[in-house]
């Protein structure tokens, strides 16, 4: 049976960044693919009309193409003030997303990035995919966000526990990453392809790789 993999991500540009060499290679070896991204992502820079939400959304849709993403779904919430939404109507989305593709795995944010967008959509991730009777799910991990994720404070630090090699997909989770023109920055800041790069090859020295993505295990249920 194919295996379905879902990404739940705060704004577009963090599938990419936290995912985006994962996603390719789960695409290449046949599974399905699917993207949620939860905010707009523009807020924070003023007031975004909607044809600068048009273009990053279209950025996005490029992106994933390349990455060979199955389906990409937008939600609407208001980006960097998730904390002002009830927890409640972001865990709806979420469960509703969930509830229409029998998925298997769910990939989403470390609970301790500095982002509060992605502190309430991992607390939204984890509390859909709480393991009900019937449930399809078997494994929920959190990953990395280069500029959030190593920003946050000593005790909150993202440890990861599970690697995926990325070696054969770099390339491409680089160049879904250049279609985000806007949210790129140069070297060396962390959201530069240079440090997406370096911290490929960190993660994969971790673990006797040449390019790896890391997460942290946050549920595994055998059936």
């Amino acid at each position: 049976m194919r295996q379905h993999i879902a990404i739940i991500a705060a704004h577009p540009d963090d599938e990419v960044l936290g995912f985006g060499g994962t996603i390719a290679r789960y695409a290449d070896e046949g599974a399905g693919v699917d993207v949620l991204i939860l905010a707009t992502g523009l807020a924070a820079r003023g007031n975004p009309d909607a044809k600068a939400r048009s273009a990053l959304r279209a950025q996005a849709e490029q992106a994933s193409k390349i990455l060979g993403v199955n389906d990409l779904v937008f939600g609407d919430f208001p980006d960097n003030r998730m904390d002002g939404v009830d927890l409640l109507d972001v865990v709806k989305a979420v469960e509703r997303f969930l509830d229409a593709r029998g998925v298997s795995e769910v990939y989403t944010h470390h609970a301790g990035d500095l982002n509060i967008d992605h502190q309430v959509c991992a607390r939204a991730v984890l509390t859909a995919c709480r393991p009900l009777p019937g449930s399809t799910l078997t494994r929920v991990l959190a990953g990395e966000v280069p500029s959030s994720s190593e920003y946050t404070g000593p005790d909150a630090r993202f440890a990861p526990n599970i690697y995926n090699g990325i070696s054969a997909t770099l390339d491409r989770k680089c160049a879904a990453l250049r279609c985000y023109e806007d949210e790129l920055r140069p070297w060396p800041h962390p959201r530069s392809v240079e440090a997406v790069e370096a911290l490929a090859g960190w993660r994969g020295s971790e673990c006797g790789l040449e390019a790896a993505e890391a997460f942290r295990l946050l549920r595994e249920v055998s059936r």
